[in-house]
């Protein structure tokens, strides 16, 4: 009797192509929503790591990213949160490197300091501020006091964790959470710099806008570049004005939504508020430009918690 060897999934026989897409597919969808639930901490995290909201969702992507890759070297599977939080941490300060050409303290560079009174680490003022400082102000800390400080004083970790996330030992967590409080203290209380003026937002993004809101979807197009590309961040991807096209059908469709042009930590963005008289946008879409025509949207529509950590400047154009 003749074996059906060529069905797909049978002993020794790869899947085709389209089986082992689809499969790759499955495994990155359920790995996404395996860690759903740590996603806006995780968010929190490298925002304050980077400075930045948009950045910090960079950075979260890249976690992920890397995670779901290293998953699959792994025999078993390894404590999540701990884990998760160790790759956010070396990505961000991978990434914060990248951005800046300052020199920083390197993670080896807890030092561990025994006995110290002034190291208990539960300090309710500490918290306080470190939830209510601006996001640049984490940036004037070396990368191990960064991570202790936001792990314990934004987050509410413990010591223990602290140091299973970061590689460190309990006291090097004390030690730097101790100094990180300190440098961090010295930002907040320093005078603040000068602010600049807000610039006007661009033509061509209030010209977005205002076919967007009048669901002028021809006009809208008229707008994109041949090679335009997509980021529904953490959903899907497209390329191409034949497949983003079907973003926009999915919007004209959705409601309850109204852009406005504005600034989000200094860029341009398209502010979504649920209606023209909302106090508040409930997330936001950034564009990319080339010579008048849109090369990227980045939607951040599926993960609107990053519009908490950061502030709006809205056009009153």
């Amino acid at each position: 009797m003749v074996s059906s060897t060529s069905e797909p999934g049978w002993p020794g026989v790869p899947p085709a192509p389209g089986d082992l897409i689809g499969m790759l597919e499955q495994g990155r969808r359920q790995f996404l929503a395996l860690v759903d639930h740590v996603r806006p901490e995780l968010h929190r995290y490298c925002t304050r790591m980077t400075g930045s909201a948009a950045d910090g969702e960079d950075v979260v992507q890249e976690t992920l990213a890397r995670a779901y890759y290293e998953l699959s070297q792994l025999k078993e599977m390894p404590a999540l949160r701990p884990w998760l939080f160790r790759i956010a941490h070396n990505r961000a300060i991978d990434h914060w490197r990248h951005e800046s050409t300052r020199a920083s303290e390197p993670l080896e560079a807890a030092a561990e300091i025994a006995g110290a009174a002034a190291l208990e680490p539960d300090n309710a003022l500490a918290r306080r501020q470190a939830v209510q400082a601006a996001l640049g102000c984490f940036l004037a800390l070396a990368p191990a006091q960064r991570g202790c400080v936001i792990l314990k004083d934004v987050l509410d970790h413990s010591l223990e964790e602290i140091a299973a996330e970061l590689d460190l030992s309990v006291p090097a967590v004390k030690a730097a959470l101790h100094r990180g409080r300190a440098a961090l203290q010295a930002r907040i209380e320093a005078p603040p710099p000068r602010a600049a003026r807000p610039g006007e937002t661009s033509a061509e993004l209030r010209r977005y806008a205002s076919l967007f809101n009048a669901h002028d979807w021809d006009g809208v197009r008229s707008l994109l570049a041949d090679d335009v590309r997509l980021d529904l961040v953490s959903r899907r991807k497209a390329a191409g004005r034949r497949e983003v096209g079907m973003y926009f059908s999915n919007y004209d469709r959705a409601g309850g939504w109204h852009l406005v042009a504005a600034r989000f930590e200094g860029r341009e963005v398209l502010a979504v508020l649920a209606d023209p008289d909302s106090p508040a946008p409930r997330y936001f879409v950034e564009l990319g430009w080339r010579d008048g025509a849109v090369i990227s949207i980045r939607d951040f529509r599926y993960v609107a918690y990053i519009a908490q950590e950061g502030s709006f400047e809205l056009d009153a154009a």
